[in-house]
């Protein structure tokens, strides 16, 4: 179906838009006076949190769905560790303060682990789901965005 027609985002077009957003903040931060700590707070917590509902989006909706779709098990599994590393290190970063030492350096890493998750995603596992014939990207993109502001109301909350 052309683009023009559909009216809904599928779901690599919602995930890549996701990740450009990540990559834009973890450019941003490289750039950021570190003495500045109250900006640079606010980028980190910004990130966490945005990670958070995209690990939560792709775990609980993206990953079932490509799992039964393509017949990839490795880069699934690599997937799901890579999420666990990624909220352990948001853990750390939520119980830290800017003026730790490994403050920066926990987020610098953090953006080395999403930007190579990205990278798999993107050239790996979403070209094998845009092939597969049993996966509707447009069903998928529907979930994930009333998923989404299921989630941002939550954060929005706490």
């Amino acid at each position: 179906m052309p683009k023009a027609r559909s009216k809904t985002a599928n779901a690599i077009d919602l995930l890549k838009e996701d990740h450009e957003k990540v990559k834009k903040a973890f450019k941003e931060f490289e750039k950021m006076d570190r003495s500045d700590t109250e900006s640079c707070r606010e980028l980190v917590e910004r990130v966490c949190a945005e990670l958070r509902v995209h690990t939560t989006l792709e775990e609980e909706i993206v990953y079932p769905a490509l799992r039964e779709a393509i017949e990839d098990e490795d880069i699934m599994n690599e997937a799901a560790v890579e999420h666990e590393t990624a909220k352990m290190l948001i853990e750390q970063l939520e119980n830290m303060e800017p003026d730790d030492p490994n403050y920066f350096a926990t987020f610098t890493v953090l953006g080395e682990y999403v930007m190579h998750h990205v990278k798999e995603e993107e050239g790996e596992m979403f070209p094998q789901a845009k092939k597969a014939k049993d996966l509707d990207l447009e069903a998928l993109g529907e979930q994930i965005k009333a998923r989404k502001e299921e989630l941002s109301a939550e954060t929005e909350q706490a």
